[in-house]
């Protein structure tokens, strides 16, 4: 018995059209999404911690590890002997070395700056 060679390659070809197709409606439906939020619709970017703590451990503990010992970041222990407030502020807003700027929201880099600097 000899088997069709060319079935693999039209079974690749229909599951490919198919895929882009499905791709292409999801692709639709985001845009309408991202033209509404455009206008002013609803939202759906998280919103910051409530407190610096908590925001630290969604944010900053990734790099600066969960207990503020430092690991792809330096560690966060005694920060506030090392920089002043103002420094340690314009750290968090502005980023430096491999820290990207603007992860903490402005109104929060004061009382952010403020608890690190509390950090022991």
């Amino acid at each position: 018995m000899n088997r069709n060679p060319l079935i693999p390659f039209v079974l690749i070809m229909v599951f490919g059209i198919g895929l882009t197709i499905a791709l292409s409606f999801k692709g639709l439906g985001d845009a309408k999404e991202l033209a509404s939020e455009k206008k002013g619709g609803a939202k759906t970017e998280q919103t910051a911690a409530a407190n610096p703590e908590e925001f630290y451990k969604q944010t900053c503990s990734a790099c600066h590890g969960v207990n503020y010992e430092g690991g792809v970041g330096p560690s966060l222990k005694g920060v506030g002997k090392r920089l002043s407030l103002d420094q340690i502020k314009d750290v968090i807003q502005n980023g430096r070395g491999n820290m990207p700027a603007g992860l903490v929201p402005a109104d929060k880099a004061d009382e952010m700056a403020k608890w690190l600097s509390k950090l022991q």
